[in-house]
């Protein structure tokens, strides 16, 4: 086990390397100048356009820039934002519980829907609601995110009026931070019920719209592991044994069924962060994802450079994490990875 581990931490090194140099390039390759931006369209005199440019680093030539930005990286260092001119980590600390509340609220809805349909669609196999399941998850699958959003804004808060447009919570409630998780803090900082109800109907419709895409492929995945694993040995062994139908598919089928499953989840955290930040976009929700965009907007480069390799560093370390645990479940991969 512990050589697996070693040989998957190896790998990581050249991965890291390989995010810092595409979080720095990539918005270099957006047209635009940010010392521009921040002086208005009637600019400035050159001098102060180069003293400007001097302050903020951007004097220098590519390398030397990107070595700068490396080596802080690697103590911690991430910068000041060109904007608002405070630690690029502080802005990143103050809006990553937003963003993580609403892709574990997402992932969720998607695990606790996605697994039981997939399960029910796989033990009425060529039925009529097995192909309605595997349909409608192949529609949800297909389906984009901000138009996915539109829709539920226009059908549940424009024409219904069941829940908000946009925020986290009304703004008549003064909520305290505490875990920077509106849902917790709502309740033992708040006014009890009242403003917890309000932060999960904020919830609602944006960890639907970003849910609905891991929902289908978990849906799937579930699906067709589950197809696999009933054609077992074991599980047939299990059945003319006299095991009550629910041991077979939940205690012994289920339990194998669910390593390829596990896996998926784990990479699906991409998606939910890749997803926010449309979701965010769309929903008004204060986190990264609605922070990236305003700062591609404004050529912030500390931001979005730093930003971009922290969430990056974060889905490689979950990855990882699930390759463990995979590994952990099944020790026919140590040996195979």
């Amino acid at each position: 086990m512990l050589n697996f581990i070693f040989r998957r931490i190896a790998v990581l090194i050249p991965t890291f390397i390989g995010i810092t140099l595409i979080s720095f390039g990539l918005i270099r390759l957006v047209p635009g100048d940010p010392v521009q931006l921040l002086l208005g369209e009637r600019g400035a005199s050159p001098e102060v356009y180069a003293e400007m440019k001097t302050n903020l680093g951007l004097d220098k030539s590519i390398p030397i820039q990107y070595w700068i930005f490396a080596s802080r990286a690697l103590q911690g260092d991430f910068g000041i934002s060109i904007v608002s001119r405070r630690p690029v980590m502080e802005e990143f600390v103050s809006r990553f519980p937003a963003t993580l509340e609403l892709s574990f609220v997402g992932l969720f809805f998607a695990i606790i829907i996605g697994i039981p349909l997939g399960i029910l669609a796989a033990l009425k196999r060529n039925t009529f609601f097995d192909y309605s399941v595997m349909g409608t998850a192949l529609v949800g699958y297909s389906m984009p995110i901000f138009w996915w959003g539109l829709l539920l804004i226009m059908l549940f808060s424009v024409k219904l009026g069941w829940t908000p447009v946009s925020g986290r919570i009304s703004p008549l409630f003064e909520v305290e931070p505490w875990s920077g998780f509106l849902l917790i803090d709502s309740w033992v900082n708040g006014e009890g019920w009242v403003a917890f109800k309000s932060a999960l109907a904020h919830l609602i419709l944006p960890s639907i719209a970003l849910g609905t895409i891991p929902l289908a492929v978990i849906a799937r995945m579930t699906r067709s592991s589950m197809l696999e694993v009933i054609g077992e040995d074991y599980v047939r062994t299990a059945k003319a044994k006299g095991l009550s139908k629910f041991r077979v598919i939940y205690i012994h089928a289920l339990r194998n069924a669910m390593i390829p499953v596990l896996t998926v989840i784990g990479l699906l955290v991409g998606s939910l962060v890749t997803g926010a930040i449309l979701t965010e976009s769309i929903f008004s929700w204060p986190g990264i994802g609605r922070w990236l965009v305003a700062s591609v907007t404004s050529r912030d480069y500390p931001v979005i450079q730093s930003a971009v390799l922290i969430i990056a560093v974060i889905i490689v370390m979950v990855n990882l994490v699930v390759d463990m645990l995979y590994a952990l479940v099944n020790p026919r991969m140590r040996g195979n990875k």
